[in-house]
């Protein structure tokens, strides 16, 4: 009964996504497979536009992936220590570029094991490269996702990330996974934000837990 009541309000709330956000898509910066997958390792815990920042100057100086595996550790860390973490994430900036060489020679595989045994890669991070690089239907869930979620109560407020992207794929149909993974990380980012989100222009209103 409760599935059914939600999947009554998944329509509009689709709906809704597709007037605010029709062209939503990823907003971290990369040219080729493997500089996805380093920005999205960064991007834990950090905002899209910081690694951006970073990115441009790092990608800038170490061209190709052989270049970056034979970079100083010290290096990359002054690269991007504006972003958090940025001491463990440098030294799994390196160790991701030596594995692809070593293990997958120099290719982003796209088999989601895979893709978890580099270096800082989990659930969520290789199921945005699957869905960006390959566009194999996925729909991982962000810090974003996880609130908008549980607001319209299409989660428990109990659910960690991986019950969240359970329950949604259940809601949402596959072909539509990638692009409301992407609508749902904009609503939260620009409208339904952790502060201050914009309730009273919220036409998705009356299913929020917050009205």
């Amino acid at each position: 009964m409760i599935l059914m009541m939600t999947k009554n309000k998944i329509t509009p709330i689709l709906s809704y996504l597709d007037e605010l956000f029709p062209n939503a898509g990823c907003e971290l910066e990369y040219k080729k497979d493997y500089e996805l997958v380093i920005a999205v390792m960064l991007s834990a815990q950090t905002t899209d536009k910081s690694v951006n920042a970073v990115t441009r100057v790092l990608f800038a100086k170490y061209q190709t992936l052989e270049d970056l595996a034979k970079a100083e550790l010290h290096d990359i860390g002054n690269i991007i220590h504006s972003i958090g973490l940025y001491k463990h994430k440098a030294k799994n900036v390196l160790e991701i570029a030596n594995k692809l060489l070593s293990d997958f020679n120099g290719k982003v595989p796209s088999d989601k094991d895979l893709l978890q045994t580099l270096p800082g890669v989990g659930n969520k991070t290789a199921g945005v490269i699957r869905a960006e690089i390959f566009k194999i239907p996925d729909l991982p869930v962000d810090t974003h996702i996880l609130r908008i979620s549980k607001r319209l109560c299409l989660a428990k407020e109990k659910d960690d990330a991986l019950a969240v992207e359970m329950k949604l794929k259940k809601l949402i149909p596959e072909d539509r996974w990638i692009k409301s993974h992407h609508q749902l990380i904009h609503f939260g980012r620009y409208f339904c934000t952790a502060r201050n989100p914009q309730c009273e222009n919220c036409k998705i209103r009356d299913f929020c837990n917050k009205k």
